[in-house]
């Protein structure tokens, strides 16, 4: 028999023992489920160890029960090891490591800790010194890989100085039509980026109505001469000094919140910008900003004084809702801003999710720069774009839509078209062939008549949700010796595809490969999907092909979120990419989830370098159809409200949808981290050149709580990188409340600032007199659960 010991080591022991056991018997039920679907016997195995422990800790022999514990911990320890040694190994493994290991291994210490300080005997006084010790040895081991994992700035060895240019502007979301997202900028280089300073702050005093409204304002500045440009959520337009951030002007429009409250994320990502040759600068109006507002209209405003450009439409605006046969306010709205090019505004919108099959149109808008006046109309079901619509008549219904930026290239005389999927994104039955012609496809259309000059398809057929966000990237490059113009697309699926700007083939391979089948009687999947068979793929950790997940990679902070996760992946379909959702189980697994892959923050391209910046999640979704019959929300225009709705109602399918980001119990994704990335790829022979977990667990954690963490786990993000001439990339985007700029050849992290709330916006720079600023949008993402906040941040060398 054990020596006893005293009451409150007793007390101490039992307790540690009570809660092992337990645990060891929720282990052991969750372990017999889980077998009994074909998975792994450790859960049961160590389950039973753990619950046996029970016995002896009911008679107080305690060292039996040690014996139960460790053994536990050993099997733990083999079972962890095993597993993350066959997945490869992947960057952040300790954390894997940790959530299999951890509350075992705490039980496990803490009931030897407490038996051998209060084990009566010889020698009890040097065994309390030594479990102090080893307590203290332990700890600081703990503190010394934290510390040793916290992420902090590298200095550069060496400068890459460059004079620039005096005065460089940043026109557009992507910093010009063409979208490179790369500016000249010259003064701030790798030796110095680390001297960066907090020059300016602004606030915009846009915060959200109501708890039914979920604010992202994602917004880039546009900077143009004296003046850098700013939209709110709700369209509020700002003028400021590109030095000071002093206001100039400001233009509020009136939005009601029942306008917002349909839509899944309130934005302004960007503004639009034109100066009419034609007139005289000091005329008014002869330099506009256009802002597409929330509630449906395109407004033109005098760049110099914020007064509505009255010539423009009717006393400077433009209904976007005619036509439209809108049935709810918000159900199609521009959050992605207009793009000028040429001398031509042109407007797509988001229309929401998943509600009906007859949603609003995705038409594709544009408007004469100076009068307002619609040139054409694109849209994937019209063959004439600049055939009149009567008065009474909408454009098609439930056709692709452009949600994201569009990008255009004067030159060449074309607009380039990234576009989302026709009504219902789940269910494809009753599209017709236009639909899915045009559904997840780039589409170059004519600047002059909205005629199409080419598509290309990323996804075919789809059923996914795998529409394109990243807005098209064009740049030149060199083929088989000759410069091209190309279109570079990202996608959520993780491919980069380069396309001939001119006609839409690709000018790298593409790989058609086997997709998973069949669908639910009544609808089609393609057999085959696109992949870019020359670049890395970009959606789940980066290598040659897509991630494919099995149990191994599931993930949780205790054994039993961990089994739960573990049980829920062998109750869905899952075949690896492309597989189609069901109604069977807990549904399907898709991965690549739909926030990507890579989304609406996009590429940056460093056109000197031939580097491609990139950066994704790697976050799954639950996707389950649930019959007609079991489907209680509304549509929205049939009463329904998208902050209300637990199923989308895909009305006009047999069935909605249920589709939530695959995560535990405690509000943590079901896979181990990284869920998120950051990359360079070299363009011209496809290499990847770097790849990192992208964002820390600072600001994020268990059941909303952060962790305090600054340690690179890799979160999700969203937002986009923004490339200089000294070789920098700058982003935010990550659900930690850091913008950081990294080295674009190699990776290394030079400078990082705390903001005051989430980056889901992208970052820009400028020079202005002499000197070079960063800007960037600490908004947040009310649907990401980063904090929301109404603050421009600009950055620049004391």
């Amino acid at each position: 028999m054990t020596a006893p010991i005293g009451r409150l080591p007793t007390l101490a022991l039992g307790t540690v023992a009570l809660v092992g056991g337990l645990l060891g018997v929720a282990m052991l039920v969750l372990g017999l489920w889980l077998i009994g679907l074909g998975g792994n016997i450790y859960y049961a195995l160590a389950g039973v160890l753990l619950a046996a422990s029970l016995w002896p800790a009911a008679r107080r022999r305690w060292t039996r029960v040690l014996a139960f514990q460790g053994s536990a911990l050993i099997v733990t320890l083999v079972w962890a090891l095993e597993e993350i040694a066959g997945k490869g190994w992947m960057p952040a493994w300790g954390f894997d490591l940790a959530g299999r290991t951890g509350v075992i291994a705490a039980i496990f210490i803490a009931s030897a800790a407490i038996w051998l300080v209060a084990r009566p005997g010889r020698g009890q006084a040097l065994r309390r010194r030594g479990v102090a010790a080893a307590a203290l040895l332990g700890l600081g081991a703990v503190a010394a890989i934290v510390v040793i994992a916290w992420e902090r700035p590298t200095t550069a060895s060496a400068s890459v100085a460059s004079a620039g240019p005096g005065d460089t502007d940043w026109i557009g979301f992507g910093g010009s039509p063409q979208a490179l997202r790369y500016s000249d900028a010259a003064q701030i280089t790798p030796a110095n980026v680390g001297r960066l300073r907090e020059a300016w702050r602004f606030s915009t005093g846009d915060m959200p109505p109501n708890g039914r409204v979920f604010f992202s304002a994602q917004n880039t500045p546009v900077k143009i001469g004296d003046s850098l440009f700013v939209c709110s959520p709700r369209s509020h337009v700002f003028a400021l000094d590109p030095a000071t951030g002093r206001e100039k002007w400001r233009w509020v429009p009136d939005v009601a919140p029942r306008a917002l409250e349909s839509m899944f994320s309130v934005a302004c990502r960007a503004v639009g910008y034109h100066r009419n040759a034609a007139v005289p600068a000091d005329q008014a109006c002869a330099t506009r900003i256009f802002v597409a507002v929330a509630d449906g209209r395109l407004v033109a405003l005098d760049a110099a004084t914020g007064r509505a450009c009255t010539g423009f439409g009717s006393n400077g605006t433009v209904d976007l809702t005619q036509g439209m046969g809108l049935a709810e306010p918000g159900h199609a709205s521009s959050n992605s801003g207009p793009a000028v090019v040429g001398d031509l505004v042109v407007v797509g919108q988001q229309v929401s999710d998943n509600q009906r099959r007859d949603a609003p149109s995705g038409v594709v808008r544009a408007y004469d720069a100076t009068t307002g006046d619609l040139r054409w109309a694109w849209d994937a079901k019209r063959s004439d774009p600049r055939a009149p619509l009567g008065a009474d008549a909408t454009y098609p219904r439930g056709t692709p839509n452009v949600w994201n930026v569009i990008s255009g290239d004067p030159g060449l005389g074309l607009v380039f078209l990234a576009t989302g999927n026709a009504g219902n994104d789940h269910w494809g039955a009753g599209r017709a062939p236009a639909d899915d012609a045009f559904s997840s496809a780039v589409v170059a259309v004519d600047l002059r008549t909205g005629v199409t000059r080419w598509a290309f398809r990323t996804v075919l057929n789809d059923r996914f949700d795998y529409d394109l966000g990243a807005q098209p990237v064009v740049t030149d490059m060199t083929i088989d010796g000759a410069r091209r113009r190309v279109v570079v697309q990202g996608t959520k699926t993780g491919s980069l595809f380069v396309l001939d700007a001119a006609t839409g083939r690709p000018v790298r391979p593409v790989a058609h490969d086997r997709a998973p089948g069949p669908s639910l009687p009544g609808d089609t999947l393609s057999p085959v999907q696109p992949r870019s068979a020359f670049y890395p793929n970009l959606a789940g950790h980066p290598g040659a092909t897509p991630e494919r997940l099995d149990a191994r990679h599931t993930f949780g902070l205790t054994p039993i979120d961990a089994a739960l996760c573990r049980i829920q992946f062998h109750r869905m379909r899952y075949d690896g990419i492309y597989t189609p959702a069901t109604t069977a189980g807990l549904g399907a697994l898709l991965f690549p989830g739909t926030v990507g892959g890579m989304n609406w923050g996009g590429l940056a391209i460093d056109p000197v370098r031939g580097v491609v910046i990139s950066n994704h999640s790697r976050l799954p979704n639950r996707v389950r159809l649930i019959p007609r019959a079991d489907v209680q929300d509304a549509a929205i225009g049939d009463g329904g409200r998208r902050p209300d709705q637990t199923v989308a109602p895909q009305k006009g399918a047999p069935y909605g949808v249920d589709r939530p980001m695959w995560l535990s119990m405690l509000g943590v994704p079901c896979i181990a981290p990284p869920w998120g990335y950051v990359a360079a790829t070299d363009l011209a022979t496809g290499r990847l050149l770097w790849s990192q977990p992208f964002g820390t667990g600072r600001d994020i954690g268990p059941l909303g709580v952060p962790t305090l963490l600054r340690v690179p786990i890799g979160t999700p993000n969203l937002g986009g990188a923004t490339t200089t001439a000294t070789g920098l990339a700058f982003i935010g985007a990550a659900q930690d409340q850091y913008l950081r700029a990294f080295e674009t050849m190699t990776g290394r992290l030079l400078w990082s600032a705390r903001l005051p709330a989430g980056a889901q916006s992208s970052a820009m720079t400028y020079m202005h007199r002499g000197r070079q600023y960063v800007a960037i949008g600490a908004t947040g993402h009310a649907r990401f659960e980063t904090k929301v906040g109404d603050t421009l941040m600009v950055f620049a060398l004391p």
